[in-house]
């Protein structure tokens, strides 16, 4: 994938910052932006306050690069969902991809990026205008993709396409707050067939 970290090369530090990355994505993925502390980020990453900063610079930058990584490693169904054939397709790939990510046994549930789009404090206003910017250029690629279906009669000619993807989006988000509060994944399954069910297709 294009923005995979490389792997770990020679000894140019005493620690892995690829692994450490990870680790921090971990903590960032389940505790929150304003949850995760310095000391949650270093006993994770197993490294001092210190490398820390000269790694990854501060909490915000490292945040930054984490979200780069969860982009690149967890939301790659999103790219492979445009190049699906139909729109309920791309609607279909996006729901069950994303159905997966969010129950993972082996990472946090939920969104990562629902997670920091409702941060409030005022150290994470950058941070969720970051997230928020980010959810809007994926919004904006679906709904030119729903534009490409109307216009070749895939999408009925009344469907509007931006307010196609923002359901979309709103049935995601729901899914990831409940995924996030631990609604088996069966009941979230459940609602991707009645998501899709309802698609406008001719």
């Amino acid at each position: 994938m294009e923005n995979a970290l490389p792997a770990c090369k020679g000894r140019p530090r005493e620690f892995c910052t690829q692994q450490a990355l990870a680790a921090a994505l971990r903590v960032f993925w389940s505790k929150g932006y304003e949850g995760a502390s310095m000391a949650d980020l270093t006993e994770a990453m197993g490294i001092t306050k210190p490398s820390l900063y000269a790694a990854f610079g501060n909490k915000e930058s490292l945040f930054h690069k984490a979200l780069d990584l969860y982009e690149a490693e967890k939301l790659a169904y999103i790219r492979d969902s445009l190049d699906q054939p139909t729109a309920r397709g791309v609607a279909e790939h996006l729901l069950r991809g994303a159905l997966k990510a969010m129950t993972s046994q082996t990472e946090p549930k939920g969104c990562l990026g629902v997670i920091h789009s409702v941060a409030c404090g005022s150290e994470a206003e950058s941070i969720k205008a970051e997230v928020v910017a980010r959810r809007a250029s994926v919004q904006t690629a679906i709904t030119a993709r729903f534009q490409r279906a109307v216009d070749e009669g895939d999408l009925r000619p009344d469907v509007d396409p931006e307010a196609l993807a923002n359901l979309l989006y709103a049935v995601l988000q729901g899914m990831a707050v409940q995924a996030g509060s631990g609604v088996p994944s069966d009941q979230l399954d459940a609602l991707v067939d009645s998501a899709l069910a309802l698609w406008p297709s001719r």
